[in-house]
């Protein structure tokens, strides 16, 4: 058995009853800015507030491992078509830190977002003035051969990236596991 196979079979028992990824909690500077970008340029659909709420006891801290005085202005859900939910917070803390991580810091991250045709989407992120990072990089070898993908940036510097994968990855061919894909929700 080769080591792509056994990975995707060999997963242990888990978390009893885990079904998948239900959203994704991301704070952003600024909420009105952040629902602009995610309705008016990726597209996604906006359903519900709550806030404001904190500030008081050690509630924040307990449960949220903020500092007790930090308030939540505002958090928002947002669903992106077939793939997770969005929870965007606006905070307001004493001790909050402003500046974005980078992949390479710890806790650094980026959300990849599936495209039919990354030429297509990058040309229509540069028409919203989004900034591109680089060329869109093709995989020709490897187990993600068959993928295109790039770096894009939120206006306040949250890292996105394109993906687009159409005939499959190679990793396919080797393994009869499969990685969830967008293209194919219930698989």
């Amino acid at each position: 058995m080769n080591n792509l196979n056994e990975h995707a079979t060999h997963t242990g028992q888990g978390m009893p009853g885990l079904r998948g990824t239900d959203h994704i909690g991301l704070t952003v500077p600024n909420l009105a800015q952040a629902t602009d970008f995610f309705v008016n340029v990726i597209g996604c659909e906006q359903f519900y507030d709550i806030g404001p709420f904190g500030g008081e006891g050690d509630w924040m801290t307990t449960h949220l491992n903020v500092d007790a005085g930090a308030i939540v202005k505002k958090l928002r859900f947002f669903r992106c078509r077939n793939g997770s939910n969005y929870e965007v917070f606006e905070y307001s803390s004493a001790d909050q830190k402003l500046a974005m991580p980078r992949n390479s810091d710890v806790g650094g991250h980026h959300l990849a977002l599936y495209v039919d045709d990354v030429h297509i989407a990058v040309d229509y992120l540069k028409s919203h003035g989004i900034r591109i990072l680089g060329e869109p990089t093709v995989r020709t070898a490897g187990p993600s051969a068959g993928q295109t993908w790039v770096y894009f940036l939120a206006p306040w510097g949250l890292q996105f990236e394109l993906v687009s994968f159409p005939n499959g990855k190679a990793y396919e061919r080797e393994s009869s596991g499969r990685l969830w894909d967008t293209r194919f929700p219930a698989n």
